[in-house]
């Protein structure tokens, strides 16, 4: 969640190197983004096109997790140009651009919570699957992590009204816009206990669940094949956690890296542990869903590749009449 911390790191690159080192490394980090919004963007076109990804609840709680972890990205790109090109917000600007940024990476996690039990009912209770996890339930659960979400935002905004406002001689920010920023004290401190309570909570879920699932896995009533798909499932749920984790170790990890390398060094690293840690598992969802699911994958091809490879996949005979039937469907 710290992402936001690291952005201003970037704005040492015009001291240094110059208005088209700063171009450069924009570029480098703009064309994955906007490659992920894309293909994040088709994933989300995706599961509002048929009605079975409608009316499917694991379907329904991905596109939860793509719309989240989308703004997040566009909000994070947003964030790291206005500090690439030196550019100062005011603070109310500021502070709504950070707080939606929190909101939509505190989803993602307890998104990512609901999906994991989704498995687990479907494995260890699959009688009862049907009853448990509707399409009502699915709805309750997405409007508490919301909730959970807003709520836990709003304390942060509330907590915000010991800044120091009337110290300043105006609104314009001198520094740029990073939770460094704003976040002192208390709020600061709220901010990180409830960053790691949140992922740690989420991960020992997910883990619970997949222990549950290998359990159930030995018993000889269990579906061995989806007992294993879901123990996949769950296992790169628990990856996108950790990647989701390693942003608050971003800017850390740059501290302990200026002491011993230049400026100009660090800005290059900078830019990669960027693209790593930041947008790459922003992207993650799209990438495993869209490859994984046998459902999604024909469809999101055919979106991609728009016209162009759609005689391709329409000329595989075997998957013909399943392919065609999601496409005019």
């Amino acid at each position: 969640m710290y992402e936001n911390q690291s952005h201003t790191n970037i704005t040492v690159g015009p001291q240094y190197q110059g208005l088209l080192a700063v171009v450069l490394f924009s570029i480098v980090s703009t064309v994955p983004s906007c490659v992920f919004l894309f293909i994040n963007g088709t994933m989300l076109f995706v599961l509002r096109s048929k009605p079975v990804f409608c009316e499917t609840s694991r379907y329904i709680l991905l596109y939860n997790l793509l719309f989240a972890d989308t703004v997040n990205l566009a909000q994070s790109q947003l964030l790291y140009l206005i500090a690439a090109f030196r550019i100062r917000l005011m603070y109310p600007v500021c502070g709504v651009l950070i707080m939606l940024n929190n909101l939509a990476t505190e989803i993602s996690p307890l998104t990512l919570v609901v999906m994991s039990l989704e498995r687990y009912v479907a494995v260890c209770y699959p009688l009862r699957h049907a009853a448990i996890i509707t399409i009502r339930n699915t709805g309750i659960a997405i409007i508490v992590v919301w909730t959970f979400s807003s709520l836990n935002v709003l304390i942060r905004v509330l907590l915000l009204v010991n800044f120091p406002f009337e110290e300043l001689d105006s609104l314009q920010m001198k520094d740029f816009c990073g939770k460094e920023s704003l976040l002192r004290g208390m709020s600061d401190l709220y901010d990180r206990a409830s960053t790691y309570f949140l992922f740690v909570s989420a991960g020992m879920t997910v883990t619970c669940s997949y222990i549950g699932v290998m359990v159930a896995a030995r018993s000889a009533s269990t579906d061995k094949a989806s007992a294993q798909k879901a123990r996949n499932t769950l296992l790169l749920h628990l990856v996108q956690l950790c990647l989701s984790l390693t942003s608050t170790i971003h800017n850390p990890l740059l501290i302990a890296i200026s002491k011993v390398l230049d400026r100009i060094m660090i800005v290059r690293i900078q830019v990669v542990l960027y693209v790593c840690i930041i947008i790459f598992p922003r992207s993650l969802s799209a990438l495993i869903y869209g490859i994984r699911d046998q459902t999604i994958r024909p469809v999101l091809m055919y979106h991609l590749c728009c016209q162009w490879k759609r005689s391709t996949l329409l000329s595989d005979a075997p998957n013909k009449a399943k392919i065609s039937i999601l496409i005019t469907s």
